[in-house]
């Protein structure tokens, strides 16, 4: 498992970029809602989707993360300067909290769904949720857990992708309030 910083520095294509969040406590999230804005970008990044280019990352984009606190993901939309979705990334996740510096984090559990705006979920990365639960670098009730938790989003807020369109824009308003 590694740790994944919700200033996504992992990006190095991003050169310049705002992030704001914050925690919440209301009936429809307890957690962290934060918006990363794509300022600028030395190269636009690309994802292939039946044989169509979908741009995730470029200049203008925004990007909304969710994370509740009492769940095992964290939601990353990909969004374009419009605030249409261009695609989900949902991490599997083991563990959350914050670094001293205030900046939320994860540790990836390596499973993933992908989740595209006509309602179709890719799940990716199985393979090296197996193969760290083969290896011992995760533990039998972490690996279930991810695929527990992959299995409740697809069944549960991810089964309406016009609800769930609904809920990105809600949790947009939650943060911008």
């Amino acid at each position: 498992m590694y740790k994944c910083r919700l200033t996504y520095d992992e990006w190095k294509c991003i050169t310049s970029k705002n992030r704001i969040g914050k925690q919440v406590d209301m009936p429809q999230i307890k957690g962290y809602i934060g918006l990363l804005t794509i300022n600028s970008v030395f190269e636009k990044q690309i994802w292939k989707y039946n044989n169509k280019d979908v741009v995730v990352c470029d200049n203008g984009y925004h990007w909304l993360t969710i994370m509740p606190y009492d769940e095992f993901y964290c939601i990353t939309v990909m969004m374009d300067n419009s605030y249409e979705m261009k695609v989900c990334y949902i991490d599997m996740i083991d563990a959350q909290g914050y670094d001293d510096d205030s900046v939320p984090y994860f540790y990836d559990l390596y499973l993933d769904l992908v989740v595209y705006p006509n309602g179709d979920i890719i799940t990716d990365d199985m393979d090296e949720l197996q193969e760290a639960l083969e290896t011992g670098e995760i533990t039998e009730l972490q690996y279930n857990r991810a695929v527990t938790t992959s299995q409740k989003l697809q069944y549960g807020l991810l089964s309406d992708i016009r609800k769930f369109k609904d809920y990105i824009k809600e949790m947009l308003s939650i943060l911008e309030s």
